[in-house]
């Protein structure tokens, strides 16, 4: 019987960012795009997944270029 292993960090992370989308879209009856009400990106006023992904990458970037800025700043 192979070992069942414990999902990594990156996968606990994945499946985080899976279920906030989960949680918030549908609520307005459908349930793979969050609507403007729920969060807005783009001008079709909904928010689909691949998107949603798009968007929380490149807040990652942003905060990953300000850590490394505030780091240099402080040597």
């Amino acid at each position: 019987m192979a070992k069942v292993s414990r999902p990594t960090e990156t996968e606990r992370c994945i499946e985080s960012l899976i279920a906030v989308f989960q949680k918030h879209a549908g609520r307005d009856g459908n349930n793979s795009k969050l609507s403007k009400a729920e969060l807005d990106l783009n001008s079709d006023g909904q928010l689909e997944f691949q998107e949603f992904l798009n968007l929380i990458g490149g807040l990652a970037i942003a905060c990953h270029e300000s850590f490394i800025k505030s780091a240099s700043c402080q040597k």
